[in-house]
């Protein structure tokens, strides 16, 4: 079987995380047909859009996307090209496990949480305008549509996953209404799942009981605009954003992307990681149902971690991009000729 994917290497170091990226996927065996387009700036020079026709075309056509970072401008430029193909796509869910590689010194080691962030409304949906000169409104809509969907998303998902605990994190003692729905919503699906433990934290407070103890949460679902930060903050607890995967799933089609940024510094010089992307992509493998290759790429990523000279400069390796990819490469065909020992299946 062949998959069609399209794929948007971005800006910055974007081409060449995706690059090796690519590599890393296609010597697993797996067939893969890659459509690839431009967005932002460079699309714009080319076709004056900032996403091209043909790329929504080409989603609509292959469902599955694999993005690299792309520069959004700060305070003004053209909007989050993120933002639009949430929207765009209805990718309600943004999917983002945290976990640790070896190797990476961080002062909680064995994290292993799952935060879901609704993904289409809410403050982060960037829906603003200027009332009168010097007055801007910026508009927060929740709707219980939505905030059903990412609820049943979520319990759906520690179901099948044998996760046992659920945190809703929110605001309500303030935003009595809108996240009031929200955590209205969050209860009655919860109620379907008795198995399944269900509690409800201030999105302040979370932010702190998260820095003094990770361990005490399994999955946190949250709207579009707390998700953003916690995954963030999160993300330090296994290294940064360069080591987190992220997903964006709706019911007709999913993106898969580095949530970093495009670190246009060190763009062209074979020093990025691409460890986000790559992980990134083990959850579109996984999506399109090829099991035994995410697996296979994530235990010879874990090997590679293993010896620091095989790791980027930035985590104080001694390879370049490409020679990054070679060693999780190298560490693929080993295994095919001398098979290791019963495997761990998480992904």
């Amino acid at each position: 079987m062949v998959h069609k994917v399209t794929l948007i290497p971005g800006d910055g170091i974007g081409p060449e995380v995706s690059k090796a990226t690519v590599r890393i996927l296609e010597a697993t065996g797996v067939k893969f047909e890659w459509e690839t387009f431009a967005v932002g700036a460079e699309a714009f020079e080319k076709s004056g859009e900032y996403i091209p026709k043909e790329l929504i075309e080409s989603i609509e056509r292959t469902r599955v996307g694999l993005k690299g970072p792309v520069t959004t401008p700060v305070g003004g430029g053209f909007p989050s090209i993120n933002v639009a193909l949430r929207k765009k796509f209805d990718l309600y869910a943004n999917f983002r496990p945290i976990r640790n590689l070896p190797h990476i010194p961080t002062r909680y080691p064995d994290v292993d949480l799952i935060i879901v962030r609704e993904n289409t409304e809410g403050l982060y949906s960037g829906l603003e305008h200027e009332v009168v000169p010097g007055v801007v409104e910026s508009l927060k809509i929740i709707t219980e549509k939505a905030s059903t969907k990412i609820a049943k998303f979520a319990f759906a998902y520690a179901h099948k996953n044998q996760r046992k605990k659920i945190h809703a994190i929110h605001k309500a003692n303030i935003m009595k209404l809108s996240d009031g729905l929200f955590l209205r919503c969050c209860r009655s699906v919860a109620n379907d799942f008795p198995e399944i433990t269900y509690g409800e934290h201030i999105v302040d407070n979370t932010c702190m009981q998260l820095v003094m103890n990770p361990y005490q949460y399994d999955m946190l679902v949250m709207e579009n605009l707390y998700g953003d930060i916690i995954s963030d903050l999160c993300a330090a607890f296994v290294g940064g954003l360069g080591f987190v995967p992220s997903a964006n799933l709706g019911d007709e089609c999913a993106i898969f992307e580095a949530v970093h940024g495009s670190a246009p510094d060190i763009a062209g010089k074979n020093l990025a990681n691409p460890t986000a992307l790559l992980r990134s992509a083990l959850l579109m493998v996984r999506h399109l149902g090829e099991h035994e290759a995410s697996t296979k790429i994530r235990n010879a990523l874990e090997r590679v971690y293993r010896h620091p000279e095989k790791l980027t400069k930035d985590v104080g390796g001694k390879a370049g991009t490409s020679e990054f990819a070679d060693a999780v490469i190298e560490e693929m065909e080993k295994a095919d000729v001398q098979p290791a020992a019963v495997q761990s299946s998480r992904a």
